[in-house]
Order: structure tokens, then sequence, then C-alpha cells
């Protein structure tokens, strides 16, 4: 049985790693389309990509390690049982209980590796990836003022200078568009200004010398003279328009979000809808992590019962299981961020269902039996070449 157990376990983990990355990669190429205005212009290096790649990982493998980890030991049981490999087992007197080792010491790891990532790793990248982006854009900002090239990487803001020199900051004719007011637009031309950068604020200061400032409400133009005016660029602004915000309790880390739960004039900084989040939040990074090994038992009676699928059949069922089961973690957080149902409870409903459901189907596997519903399903399916 030990050569048994280390044969499904390697198979589960190659599995694992290969769905694991296909699905990661999928997710971060579609992210990074994203932000293809803000990284095309660029000069960044294949270093650079991927560490912003590595940063933004731990976001999305919370929510992937549970269905990595079913996808992988499904396959691994309907390819045994396609294979006969169950029946042959079965004959020499092994039951399914005594091979749900493997996948349970596999779950178990995936339980604690997907824990690892939402208790530590996730708010760690977070902050990473957005110190990340405010150094590319740093430097973005400043080497994009090139001569004759109009810059539109903040929002609602057009920046043009005909000379620049990259080296001092100083630019030449410079003329800027500013549209983040709502009910008026300003227009700034000078004949020269500076670029300087101010880590600590994290914004980027444009400062014009010797010009004019139009500024436009309705019908209504009004023209200024300045000797000195200053722009501010807020990087943070950028962060937000990509959908990220420093206070979202889906970034903050494990800890920081038991303080705001426990502390209420802490949690008075927000609101109540985002001091909901924050408990809702709580009990998703214990959840999640615990859906490894709740999804993966689920999947082998599942694989049995299935035995005749195809395999690529076999990935669309248990990828519909998977979508059931997060629009049920969906619905309970929004029932839960709603107070219709405690955080503590609806939250936790989805990973109490599958684990009861699939300790019935294995139960009933062991026996060799079908649930009625499910024989009806197998039928269907049947009568339409699927299995």
């Amino acid at each position: 049985m030990k050569i048994v157990h280390r044969q499904i376990f390697k198979e589960h983990l190659s599995l694992f790693l290969l769905i694991g990355s296909c699905l990661l990669g999928l997710i971060l190429v579609g992210r990074m389309l994203q932000l293809r205005d803000m990284l095309l212009s660029q000069n960044l290096g294949v270093f650079d990509v991927l560490r912003l790649f590595f940063y933004l990982s731990p976001v999305f493998l919370l929510l992937l390690t549970p269905i990595a980890c079913m996808l992988s030991i499904f396959l691994t049981f309907l390819r045994m049982s396609a294979d006969r490999e169950l029946t042959a087992l079965k004959a020499s007197g092994v039951s399914l209980y005594q091979l749900l080792f493997a996948p349970l010491v596999f779950g178990s790891l995936c339980t604690l590796f997907s824990l690892y990532i939402g208790l530590f790793g996730l708010s760690w990248g977070m902050e990473q990836f957005k110190h990340s982006l405010i150094e590319f854009a740093r430097t973005k900002t400043k080497l994009s003022l090139q001569s004759g090239v109009f810059n539109q990487e903040f929002p609602g803001l057009t920046i043009y200078a005909q000379k620049v020199n990259l080296e001092t900051g100083d630019i030449n004719f410079v003329f800027v568009q500013d549209k983040t007011n709502k009910g008026f637009t300003t227009t700034v031309i000078a004949p020269e200004g500076s670029v300087t950068t101010d880590s600590e604020k994290e914004q980027i200061k444009v400062v014009f010398r010797n010009g004019r400032i139009f500024r436009r409400v309705g019908e209504t133009l009004d023209v200024l003279h300045f000797g000195s005016y200053a722009v501010r660029l807020p990087l943070g602004n950028m962060l937000r328009s990509m959908g990220f915000e420093r206070t979202s309790p889906k970034e903050l880390s494990f800890a920081k979000l038991l303080e705001y739960d426990s502390d209420p004039e802490l949690m008075k900084e927000f609101d109540q809808t985002r001091q909901l989040k924050v408990k809702v939040e709580i009990q998703k990074r214990l959840a999640l992590p615990l859906a490894c090994l709740i999804l993966g038992l689920f999947s082998v009676p599942v694989a049995c019962v299935f035995h005749a699928f195809k395999q690529q059949h076999g990935i669309v069922l248990a990828l519909g299981v998977f979508l059931v089961y997060y629009s049920l973690l969906s619905v309970a957080e929004s029932l839960g961020e709603s107070q219709l149902v405690p955080p503590y409870i609806g939250v936790w409903l989805p990973n109490l269902l599958f684990l009861g459901t699939g300790l019935l189907f294995l139960r009933q596997a062991v026996r060799e039996r079908v649930p009625a519903g499910v024989l009806w399903v197998l039928q269907k399916l049947r009568s339409r070449g699927v299995a």
C-alpha cells in the first residue's frame, strides 16, 4: 500500500503543478492586460515583468489552490477508475477507504499552503506589487516626457513637452490639460518647467514658470498669468483606477483584519459596509484553505461514480462543481455583508454542504451504489454520448 499511496500522491502533485501553473498564468496574463497602457510604454525588462507576476500571484493562489487540488485528485481517480485500476485494487481486497490516505495527505498539504497564503502571503504580495507599480510609474513618467509626445498615463491628465532634459528634469514649452475636476477643465501653458518626484508623498510634481492658466467652466473662460504653478500627480490614483485600494479588507493582512475586528475604535475608520467586509474576509481566509481538503474528499467518490466519463468531460464536470461551490460562497459573502446571515455562519455553509454531500457519496461509492438522482443524470449523459 505504501507504493500505491506514493504513486497516487505523485500523480496528484504533477497534476496540481500543471493545472495550477496553467490557471495562474492565464489569470495573470489577463490581469496584466489591464495594465498594458502603463507597461507597454515603459522600458521594462523581463525580470521586472516576472517580479510583478510573482507579487500578484498570491492574490489568485488563494482561490486557485482549492480548484487545482480538487481537479488533481478528481482526474487521478477518474483515470484509475477508467483504466480499471480501482477494480483491480478492490479485487485484491483494497477498499476505497484505504485509498483515501494519499488524497487526504495531499489535501492537507494544499490546505496548509493556502492557509499560509491567506494569512501572510496575500497582503505581502499586494504591498510589494503596489510598491513596484509606484516605482515603475515614477520612472515611466519621467522618461515618457519626451519631446513631442502626449502623455495620458495619469487619469484625466494630458501632458506635452516640446523639449525634455531627462538628467535634470527640466522641460521647455509645456502643455497640460487637467480634467480631473468635475465641472471645469484647466489648461496650463508655460515656456519652461521642471519635474520632481516626492517619494514620501508618492506623487510627481510638475512645476511651471511664467505661463498662463486657461480655466473653462461652461461657457466662461478665465485666463490667469502666473510666475510659478505646480501640478501634483498622485501615484495612488493610478492604483485606484486599476482596482487597487490601500484600505481594502481583501488586501489587508490577517493580523490587521483581526486588529480591526477586535478594536471598535479602530473599526470606526471604515463605514458599515467595510466593517462587515472585514468580518467576512476573516472567515473567508480560513474557509477557502479548508476547501482544499473538503473538495478533494468530495471529488474521490464523484470520480468513481462518473468513471465512464472521458477526461475532457471530467474536467468540465469538476469545473462545474467548483463553480457551484464558488457561487455558493459568493452568495454567502453577499448575505454576510448585508447582515442577513452572520459571516461566521454564511461563509462556512458551502464547506459544510460539500463535506456532508461528499461523505454521503463516499459511503455510496464504497458500497458501489449510485444515488438515484446521479443515475438519472448518467443515463441522460449516455444518451447524448458524453458518458
